[in-house]
């Protein structure tokens, strides 16, 4: 039994402890928040959860083997590297650090400690995104051309990140899972309406040594809560809307092909195609439960997390370098290659 403590007890909080209180193998033993009035939502919801507004308690206690921070992106650093020196496997809420250098250090210190770091890129769990990674591995849509995503609505404004901290990040998790490979550049433009505020609408485009081009729409000031994601192949397209109830995944056999031969010069050279759609059937567990329990998978077997630190460390690297671009009006920031495991 892998006996868990959990701090931050705000919007996503809530969140994990219910979802590790119902994750096999695993025991919620504390919850630490600053805010009295939360830790007595905890005492009512889980009489059984110890609480405290010192998070020192959970890391000095020989009996919990995990801790799962879920507070504000700036005490990110400062609570995992206490918690990976008391010897405590770390579950980290997205972005994993401010910096990419942030979350080297909490990389090597977990390694170095032999412990296990997941960063909860929690939409690489979805049964949509598995499936999208299935059928691109198999090579169903053939080659990659692009990847569009639109992820706006009204809120929730942050007051210490941007939008491209707070949404883009998403869309930065979920190419590095389908793709296997590092953006070679990215170009962003946005702005901040609200003076002394973060920026509230992006544009993120990201291009791949592939050939492979992604372009990423974020805004807190949209009327409309829209989760669309378009991915177009040689051979197939697939569109997925996280807010639809059913069918999120649409797989269409749709396409164009191209000809240069000379006998057929003078006709068009473009010719497309269509075929069927048809919508994957799609594991329905909510997506932090199967999370939780590859987990505790991770720490009972010594296996690598599939969100692990590394990929924190590259998507924080891609939040840097779009905030970068954005704040020098869409300048090409370049990106070294990593090589990816």
């Amino acid at each position: 039994m892998i006996n868990i403590g959990v701090i931050g007890y705000g919007y996503w909080g809530p969140n994990l402890v219910r979802n590790f209180a119902e994750t096999k193998g695993m025991n919620v033993a504390a919850v630490a928040d600053l805010d009295e009035g939360k830790l007595g939502t905890v005492r009512r919801r889980f009489p059984a959860v110890k609480t405290t507004s010192d998070f020192r308690e959970l890391l000095n206690d020989p009996g919990v083997d995990a801790i799962a921070i879920a507070t504000p992106v700036n005490t990110h650093f400062e609570l995992g590297m206490a918690a990976l020196k008391a010897g405590k496997h770390l579950w980290l809420e997205k972005p994993m650090c401010e910096t990419a250098d942030e979350a080297r250090r909490l990389v090597d210190e977990a390694a170095r400690r032999n412990l296990v770091l997941i960063v909860d890129h929690t939409f690489i769990y979805t049964g949509a995104v598995q499936k999208m990674a299935e059928l691109i591995q198999a090579q169903e849509l053939g080659r990659i051309y692009y990847y569009d995503s639109i992820r706006v609505n009204l809120g929730l404004f942050q007051r210490d990140v941007s939008v491209i901290s707070d949404l883009a990040v998403h869309d930065f998790s979920i190419l590095d899972h389908l793709l296997g490979e590092h953006p070679v550049a990215v170009t962003a433009s946005g702005m901040n309406h609200f003076p002394g505020t973060p920026e509230n609408l992006a544009y993120v485009t990201l291009y791949y040594e592939s050939g492979t081009i992604a372009h990423v729409n974020v805004s807190w000031l949209a009327p409309v809560k829209v989760r669309q994601i378009l991915v177009g192949g040689s051979k197939k397209m697939i569109t997925y809307d996280d807010l639809e109830p059913s069918e999120k995944i649409k797989v269409y056999d749709k396409g164009v092909s191209f000809t240069d031969d000379p006998e057929k010069i003078q006709e068009m050279r473009v010719g497309y195609r269509t075929g069927d759609m048809w919508a994957p059937r799609l594991a329905v567990t909510e997506a932090l439960g199967v999370e939780g329990a590859h987990f505790v998978d991770c720490i009972e077997h010594g296996k690598v997390p599939k969100t692990d630190g590394r990929l924190g460390e590259r998507v924080v690297g891609l939040i840097e370098a779009a905030n970068k671009s954005m704040r020098r009006k869409g300048e090409t920031v370049y990106i070294v290659q990593e090589k990816q495991s």
